[in-house]
């Protein structure tokens, strides 16, 4: 499998200090009592905003011995390069522009409550940065009105582009349809995978899909493990399989919903308290082994999205008890979709659809308190995957991103695409249970509505 050319544009290390006036205004939000923060925009992408910690105007470097910490990522394709790089020919050098504030983010009666400090532009050439690293900038710049009097406020910043490869795949239809499954290089779609959705045989609670009815018996203890099989009361979706396979029918990964997702008592929605969950599943010693554990809901409020928590389980020997850790924690828009993605290497995660929510994760946290002991061993950095999912009603043919160092092997790239299947999945088992689901989702036709 060859990968598609892809950038990584980060902005890092971020900090401020402001010189101590001998008369301080009143009016003035000074950052050390309050808090500072940044908008950056890089032209047709979302703008990102990210805290900005302050420094004693003393400090005549940047803290030795900190680790870099990230505030933005901007994940740019063959053709956002080739976008940005024409638009600079012709609009003027393409430029990343940060403007800064003292005081708190958000609006008070629609005006924004942050007080304007000043503006950084720093100029970007992109061109050859699939190939090699670039640093724009590393260092100190002069911000405000007196920043050519030597007496301005200093902001501390780092912007690089580094290559970062990955493997592209696309579902050829909706993942309950059983489609094929593409990679995708330019111009070229191969095919790789083949998707079968099935319905576990709800009479019997420990039989899996007819595509898995040939493993042997001791893996179905861990649907039983990892998830409820019990008889729940009322409105309720489960039952829901999809199994990944290679060009030569041999299954290499599968999504099974483990917990059903039901009703919320007195309601039609899932809710956060009692999610739904799946158990993504690799192949391993003649048996099944679970990979990863994702748990979806419906978010209340007006945000009215998909919530989602992903989590790896560690390869720990059948321990069961083991503490998964929390790679993926966020919100989907239920009307427009959006990403759900994997960064482990920033504490905001670059939004390429409005409404698309994703919470900080600047490092995986752990459901239980020695979970962090487990993640030296987790091989899982940067950029991992991305999956783009449809809102409700819309026809949803997941395309799926997967960053070159995270795929060793077809059961690798699998794995990532058994993961989108369920996300986009789960945006219709916690569809409100007041609307009726498309007909092959439905086992049994009481179940529509």
């Amino acid at each position: 499998m060859d990968p598609c050319p892809f950038v990584r544009l980060t902005v890092g290390n971020l900090a401020l200090k402001i010189p101590v006036a001998s008369k301080p205004a009143r009016s003035v939000v000074h950052p050390s009592s309050s808090p500072c923060f940044c908008k950056i925009k890089l032209k047709n992408f979302t703008l990102q905003t990210a805290v900005v910690p302050y420094i004693p105007p003393e400090n005549n470097q940047f803290p030795e011995g900190q680790a870099q910490t990230l505030a933005a990522t901007f994940h740019l394709s063959k053709s956002d390069l080739e976008r940005l790089v024409a638009k600079s020919i012709f609009a003027g050098k393409l430029c990343l522009k940060i403007s800064i504030y003292t005081g708190r983010r958000g609006t008070t009666c629609g005006v924004n409550s942050g007080r304007l400090l000043g503006k950084v532009s720093v100029p970007l050439d992109l061109a050859g940065t699939e190939s090699r690293a670039c640093v724009f900038h590393n260092g100190w710049i002069s911000v405000g009105k007196e920043a050519n009097k030597g007496s301005s406020a200093q902001f501390h910043l780092n912007v690089k582009a580094e290559p970062d490869p990955r493997f592209v795949f696309q579902f050829d239809g909706e993942p309950e349809c059983s489609p094929q499954v593409f990679q995708i290089q330019g111009n070229i779609r191969q095919p790789v995978f083949t998707c079968k959705f099935s319905f576990r045989n709800t009479g019997d609670r420990n039989q899996r899909s007819r595509s898995l009815q040939s493993e042997p018996s001791s893996s179905r203890s861990w649907l039983t493990s990892f998830g409820s099989e019990r008889e729940r009361p009322g409105k309720e979706r489960k039952g829901w399989s999809i199994t990944v396979h290679d060009l030569s029918g041999s299954p290499v990964a599968a999504a099974s919903m483990v917990t059903p997702f039901v009703a919320s008592p007195g309601s039609d929605r899932v809710s956060r308290s009692n999610p739904g969950s799946w158990l993504i599943l690799r192949p391993g010693d003649g048996t099944w082994k679970p990979w990863g554990r994702l748990e979806a809901w419906r978010e209340r409020g007006s945000s009215d999205g998909l919530g989602y928590r992903f989590e790896l389980i560690p390869d720990t020997s059948g321990c069961m008890s083991a503490a998964g850790i929390v790679l993926a924690e966020s919100t989907l828009s239920s009307h427009k979709g959006g990403n759900f993605l994997i960064d482990l290497g920033t504490n905001y995660n670059g939004r390429s659809t409005p409404g698309n929510s994703n919470s900080p994760l600047c490092s995986p946290r752990s459901s239980g308190d020695f979970g962090y002991g487990l993640w030296p061993y987790c091989t899982y950095r940067g950029f991992v995957m991305s999956a783009r999912v449809e809102g409700e009603g819309k026809c949803s043919k997941p395309s799926v991103q997967v960053s070159v160092p995270h795929v060793n092997c077809t059961e690798d790239a699998a794995a990532f695409v058994a993961l989108a299947a369920a996300i986009d999945l789960s945006m219709d088992a916690c569809r409100l249970f007041s609307q009726r689901l498309r007909k092959e989702l439905c086992q049994d036709r009481d179940l529509l509505g």
